[in-house]
């Protein structure tokens, strides 16, 4: 249609449909029927007939596509019937028509039936859109987070996806990068940043960032409302998606079969999805195969446990923003005895600060200890010594056995060292009690195998790996 046609014209054209396209469309209802159509078809409008040519105006690119994918052929057909003239159907995209056609339907109609009535006071989820993203947490961006060997990867990935959203040739490094790792480790952190980045630099971007979960409750909203058009035009328009939790669609295959059909269509437009789950896609239960092939597609970054080195970095960093002078050895002790996650080391470090603030007071090492006792409760060490001396033993292939042994040979005093250096560091033992329990040895050798491993650390990178790969796993 000419741009430079009035209102007037369009609205002409809009409307003068005729008896015989009335038909085609009334039949066409009753094959696919209510549901479908009020789905695909209502917003469709006669724009014009040339010759041969039927051209139907629809709002959308994706509805454009949608019907002529899977009702145009149908369509055509139908309307030879009408018209033998009829050679060709043509869908065009034009929102301006769409929006008239809506417009005169509310001025014309007569009200529905109040039993097929939508409930009073329920939005559209059209009129959603602005709610739709979740809100972002500012204190997540790049700037912010304390990169470590746990993360580096996972932080580089997010780097390069947030700077190719906002490049001007928008290319897509990898589709899509999957985060995985446990609880408080900074998937929720590098997601907001990449939002951040993408929202200040290319503000004309469309990002929406949401959970599993309110992609669900969205999805279902719109199948109970009628309004899976609007649904699927939303997240199939953005420049970059973002789902957090995925593993929460395990088992729910209706959302599972919608999120699919998302992820393919972005993909297919090159467009960026990010996404972050518990665990890596082969091992997210409940999903189904294709579904953990495809979130596999692209990179999958595993964001570790945090090392100590990472944690008290983290420390000192918050220390930093807070402005208030805290000793060391307090931070030092927090990165020690709180290892379970940095959400909870964050929350120790706050309490702290309110103390500080509030009271006036500064803190001490006891202080510390004394104020937060129910949270280094919780975070106390439950590794036995006869769980590490098995789980070496088992590691460097040597018998159980040989851990309480007198015998001295390099292929049996190295493993049996590194279970001294981790029974020293997993457990609250004290270092008279782990020497016995390594055939009453005398607490000196242990200090002289702790102080052996750490120096090894250094400068032995395979067994570095060996000492942390045993951590991780006797501390999961």
């Amino acid at each position: 249609m000419p741009e430079a046609a009035g209102s007037d014209q369009i609205e002409d054209a809009v409307f003068a449909e005729t008896g015989e396209w009335a038909r085609v469309i009334g039949r066409l209802k009753d094959e696919v029927g209510e549901t479908a159509y009020r789905s695909w078809l209502r917003s469709m409008r006669l724009d014009r007939v040339d010759g041969g040519e039927g051209v139907i105006a629809v709002p959308t690119r994706f509805l454009r596509n949608w019907v002529a994918t899977h009702y145009a052929d149908r369509l055509l057909a139908l309307w030879r019937t009408e018209n033998e003239r009829m050679r060709r159907l043509t869908i065009i995209v034009e929102p301006r028509i769409a929006a008239l056609a809506q417009a005169k339907e509310a001025e014309v109609a007569e009200p529905a039936p109040a039993v097929l009535a939508e409930p009073a006071g329920v939005p559209d989820i059209a009129d959603d859109r602005a709610n739709l993203s979740a809100p972002l947490d500012p204190r997540f961006t790049f700037e912010n987070f304390i990169v470590g060997k746990p993360n580096e990867l996972a932080h580089a990935a997010a780097r390069r996806v947030a700077e190719a959203c906002v490049s001007p040739v928008h290319t897509v490094p990898f589709n899509p990068l999957f985060l995985y790792g446990g609880v408080g480790l900074g998937k929720t952190h590098l997601m907001h940043a990449i939002a951040w980045h993408v929202r200040t630099q290319a503000p004309g971007r469309k990002v929406i960032y949401l959970s599993a979960e309110k992609f669900m409750y969205q999805f279902i909203r719109a199948l109970r409302f009628r309004s899976t058009m609007d649904f699927k035009d939303q997240f199939r328009s953005v420049d970059l998606l973002m789902i957090d939790d995925v593993q929460f669609i395990s088992g729910k295959e209706s959302t599972q079969e919608e999120f699919f059909h998302t992820f393919n269509a972005l993909v297919d437009q090159n467009r960026q999805i990010v996404i972050s789950a518990d665990k890596s896609p082969s091992d997210l239960a409940g999903l189904e195969e294709r579904m953990r092939s495809r979130l596999g597609w692209g990179l999958v970054a595993d964001i570790h446990p945090t090392t100590y080195e990472l944690r008290l970095g983290i420390l000192q960093s918050k220390a930093e923003q807070s402005r208030l002078r805290l000793p060391q050895k307090v931070l030092e002790f927090l990165a020690h005895k709180i290892v379970s996650n940095v959400r909870e080391l964050e929350g120790a470090l706050n309490r702290i600060i309110a103390q500080m603030q509030l009271v006036g007071r500064e803190i001490t090492l006891e202080g510390a200890q004394d104020l937060l006792h129910d949270l280094l409760r919780a975070n106390e060490r439950r590794v036995t010594i006869d769980e590490i001396q098995k789980r070496v033993a088992e590691h460097f292939n040597i018998k159980l056995a040989e851990m309480t042994s007198s015998r001295r040979a390099r292929v049996v005093a190295r493993p049996r060292q590194v279970a001294m250096y981790l029974a020293k560091q997993l457990t609250s033992r004290s270092l008279p009690e782990i020497g016995r329990k390594f055939g009453g040895r005398d607490h000196t050798t242990v200090i002289h195998a702790v102080k052996k491993i750490e120096e090894l650390i250094e400068t032995d990178s395979t067994l570095a790996e060996d000492v942390e790969l045993l951590r991780r796993m006797l501390q999961s």
